[in-house]
């Protein structure tokens, strides 16, 4: 098992998180208090509306790349105040957290062990996590999506898109929504991709539909978790440019309506909207950052 070589010693620390059951202890939705504005009556918030994150510890996934949506989802964060953790399947993930002044974890998200461990390590580190960023499983040169047609996709390949993209955030959500409904406060933020939940090309079916099923997973842990103040949104990146990208995809880029692929850091900023006390308000959706490209219906020249 691959997890941070930092990390304490878990020899006698408290007893491992059980994973299968999140809801354990979890609070039910809180009567109203007496004196409680009625059903149409305004509502006064206590808490102003902010993007700050002081002091809140948050894990983003699939951060080892230095151009990639992790990284500058991870910067962003710690900008906002954020205790950041970040996490890839390498030990390249430590130089990126001396970058960022974050803490770096190895772990394996397709493996459930793997992010028990990862889920007690941070903990241990920084404190439980109430910002969950579920990036792991976008395509990279180290980790190439599968570009086959459906006739020819061999289950394991299937397998293979579907654990990375979509049972990664399955579970790293699991790991985490008990501990952010017993403070009664969190946010999850999902990377989708505009393949999948808003079209698709040939010979990508396995990784469509596991991006579409993160929208899925999405929307369903949402209603789940609204009684506990936890809020469950999805970023549907479409072509951004980063070191991964091929010339088809820049190609691609330049045709959409804006005239240029999109960069991660826009994408980050989104992500990092949805994550912060701001979007309160803004729960199971999907957000589409793709230049205008899914909303044109046909290309005049």
């Amino acid at each position: 098992m691959a997890i941070d070589a930092r990390a304490a010693d878990r020899s006698g620390s408290r007893p491992r998180r059980d994973v299968s059951r999140p809801g354990a202890g979890r609070r039910g939705r809180a009567a109203a208090p007496a004196g409680a504005p009625g059903p149409d009556e305004p509502v006064a918030l206590d808490d102003p509306v902010t993007m700050r994150l002081d002091g809140r510890v948050a894990l983003v996934t699939g951060a080892g790349s230095p151009d990639g949506i992790g990284y500058a989802t991870a910067r962003r964060l710690a900008d906002l105040g954020a205790r950041v953790a970040i996490v890839s399947t390498t030990r390249r993930i430590h130089e990126r957290a001396g970058e960022l002044g974050a803490t770096g974890f190895v772990a394996d998200l397709t493996d459930e062990s793997e992010v028990g461990a990862l889920a007690d390590a941070v903990a241990e580190q920084l404190g439980d996590v109430e910002v969950l960023v579920n990036n792991a499983g976008l395509a990279s040169r180290a980790s190439q999506g599968v570009l086959r047609p459906v006739a020819q996709l061999t289950y394991d390949e299937w397998r293979g898109e579907i654990d990375r993209n979509l049972s990664t955030a399955f579970l790293c959500s699991r790991a985490f929504i008990g501990g952010m409904a017993e403070r009664g406060w969190g946010r999850i933020v999902n990377l989708a991709a505009t393949a999948g939940p808003v079209n698709a090309l040939p010979t990508e079916a396995a990784y469509a539909a596991a991006k579409a099923g993160v929208v899925g997973l999405t929307r369903a842990l949402a209603m789940e978790m609204i009684a506990d103040g936890v809020t469950v949104n999805a970023v549907a990146p479409g072509t951004i440019y980063t070191a991964a990208s091929t010339m088809a995809e820049i190609k691609q880029g330049l045709g959409t309506p804006v005239g240029r692929p999109g960069t991660p850091d826009e994408v980050a900023a989104a992500i990092s909207f949805l994550c912060s006390p701001a979007a309160s308000y803004i729960t199971g959706q999907m957000l589409v950052v793709d230049g205008g490209n899914s909303v044109r219906e046909a290309r005049f020249r």
